[in-house]
């Protein structure tokens, strides 16, 4: 019996356009992020100075990371029960930040 050809050029656009959805998908997450957690009323220049501090203390203290993540975790927990902003990470998860590792010096941890 003769075996079916592979379409190799086939299966790589399918993976790439899953590729492109997937990061279309954690764009979108990462906007709710901001959004649910009111970063979204800061300059995005405060912002974007913020998320590179949290970048560089993850770096020098990974330590720091663990802290944002328990507020975090802790946001989204709460917010669950007071069904309030925090009732659903980015993507409907209850715990959508953990996902993203994102963590400023302002939601926990300082520098």
């Amino acid at each position: 019996m003769a075996r079916k050809p592979r379409d190799f050029d086939a299966e790589l656009q399918a993976l790439m356009e899953r590729a492109k959805k997937l990061k279309g998908q954690k764009t979108v997450q990462l906007g709710e992020l901001v959004q649910v957690t009111g970063a979204d009323t800061l300059p995005v220049e405060a912002l974007a100075g913020a998320l590179l501090a949290a970048v560089e203390q993850s770096k020098k203290q990974p330590e720091a990371v663990a802290r944002w993540t328990e507020r975090g975790a802790a946001f989204f927990r709460d917010g669950a029960k007071r069904g309030g902003k925090g009732k659903a990470g980015p993507g409907g998860t209850p715990n959508g930040a953990g996902e993203t590792g994102s963590g400023t010096p302002a939601a926990g941890g300082g520098t």
